[in-house]
């Protein structure tokens, strides 16, 4: 089964002590954390503080997906506030090799994020480097936004490169994951279902989640 993720950016930020507890009540494995610049995507989400708040109360790991410029800067921060994997991305890591093996040097697992535009191929070389890798299947930003079908292929390849090279990394993906296409992306290789507007705009979201849980099924 898929590990799930609900993506707290779809969350109702009024009543965000109720959707943490959910999710800890739930069958998901994860709390996905999107951080937002405004620099490197125009949007703007929240930070350290949040997460640590958020962190009192969530009892499942913190999966931290840094849409930022200069990430480096940041990442005993994120540890400090309770990042579990802390995930950067490839087009704004100058020296990528190097920030993982920081992130990892404080203890977290090191993830990498590829935009729509951006080939697998580029991490041939740091592969087994690599805790996970998060395919954007929408251009990161914005919540709500409709999947775009040619991630399916990037998975496909992507899990071909991590087997042939002998790896442990994750594949996950985040961007218009619904029940729908759920079972088609575990099938072509995604381990980990970032799910926002899908988990938190329904009538019963812990059941979309364990309904989630039986992609591929």
């Amino acid at each position: 089964m898929p590990l799930v993720a609900p993506s707290i950016l779809s969350a109702n930020f009024l009543c965000l002590k109720d959707d943490i507890e959910m999710i800890n009540n739930s069958e998901a494995d994860w709390f996905h954390i999107d951080v937002m610049d405004g620099r490197f995507v125009p949007n703007i989400s929240f930070g350290m503080p949040i997460i640590k708040a958020m962190k009192k109360l969530g009892k499942k790991t913190f999966d931290v997906h840094l849409m930022i410029v200069e990430p480096e800067k940041y990442f005993e921060d994120f540890k400090n506030a309770g990042a579990d994997i802390l995930t950067v991305h490839y087009e704004a890591s100058t020296h990528l090799h190097r920030s993982l093996q920081a992130i990892k040097a404080l203890g977290m697992q090191a993830g990498v994020s590829l935009n729509p535009h951006t080939p697998v191929s580029v991490l041939e070389d740091v592969i087994k480097d690599i805790d996970l890798v998060l395919i954007m299947s929408v251009n990161p930003g914005f919540g709500g936004q409709k999947f775009i079908s040619q991630a399916i292929n990037k998975v496909k390849k992507l899990k071909a490169m991590i087997t042939e090279a002998g790896a442990d990394t994750l594949i996950e993906i985040d961007g218009g994951v619904t029940l729908e296409n759920a079972g088609e992306l575990v099938a072509a290789g995604v381990d980990v279902l970032v799910a926002g507007n899908t988990v938190f705009s329904s009538q019963d979201p812990a059941d979309t989640i364990k309904k989630l849980k039986q992609a591929g099924k």
